[in-house]
């Protein structure tokens, strides 16, 4: 459930009134697990109430049956909650059907030691994507960077953009006006580059973001394509900004993660998850 989109899960379910099949109540309280990030790993009713903009009551009762459940616990310092083993486990048989995460495993190490940074896998949730891989350079100590479970967003990320490059016409247009809107500050703030991307991905064979997120962080992104359950998995290379002189991304890292993605195309389009 790590999250750097920093959403109100709330917000997102507005679109689903009078819906007439959709459960709001239990898709309340999955959202109410999206609340917790990295930056908020415990929180307690009142922060969650204003967060999903519901009554402490009603999120009382929510935390109350997510603690039965297994999937939240109660932090014994604060008394406050945070994530249980349960949303773990629920999350697991997705990660295991993805075999392609065994089979890139030693070339996502090999190019994240070669150019100390991280390499990534990720798919789509929603208007984000979430890493379902990683490999990191041992000098990389914060997970916050690079990690399983990470979700970063759709438009301000190289690995985004290589979403939207790899898609169809159809599922691009789509997507492209679900950011506008449903997320129109973000997409104001990254529609340029996201359209730019376009371009550099048809001229480089791979999309580049430079702190675009975070001043910190530039990373360039490479999509691999559909595998045969339909999902379409996406590959980033990020580093810190201080090793990206001389542009390496463009003449060296963008290349290199690029033809590691060629290497597995023959994989993801040919078996199965």
């Amino acid at each position: 459930m790590a999250s750097s989109s920093g959403h109100t899960p709330i917000r997102s379910l507005a679109e689903y009134d009078g819906d007439p099949q959709f459960a709001m109540t239990l898709a309340k309280g999955l959202e109410l697990l999206s609340c917790f990030t990295p930056e908020k790993p415990i929180l307690g009713n009142k922060e969650l109430s204003e967060l999903m903009g519901l009554s402490k009551s009603t999120i009382s009762r929510f935390t109350y049956t997510l603690s039965r459940l297994g999937y939240m616990t109660t932090d014994k310092n604060s008394g406050k909650f945070q994530l249980g083993s349960a949303v773990l486990s629920i999350g697991y048989p997705l990660l295991a059907n993805i075999a392609l995460r065994q089979i890139a495993r030693p070339l996502m190490s090999e190019l994240a030691e070669y150019a100390q940074g991280s390499v990534s896998m990720g798919i789509r949730d929603r208007l984000n994507i979430t890493y379902i891989e990683t490999s990191r350079h041992r000098s990389i100590f914060n997970s916050q960077m690079s990690d399983i479970g990470l979700s970063i967003s759709l438009a301000g990320s190289a690995i985004g953009r290589a979403y939207l490059c790899g898609c169809n016409p159809t599922a691009r247009t789509q997507l492209l006006n679900e950011l506008q809107v449903k997320q129109p500050e973000q997409w104001s703030k990254h529609k340029d580059k996201v359209m730019q991307s376009f371009d550099d991905y048809e001229k480089f064979g791979f999309c580049i973001a430079q702190g675009d997120i975070r001043p910190d962080v530039y990373s360039v992104g490479v999509p691999l394509g559909y595998l045969s359950n339909g999902q379409l998995i996406v590959f980033n290379c990020v580093i810190h900004a201080y090793q990206a002189k001389n542009d390496r991304l463009e003449n060296d890292i963008g290349p290199k993660l690029a033809a590691l993605v060629k290497n597995l195309d023959n994989f993801a389009l040919t078996n199965t998850a």
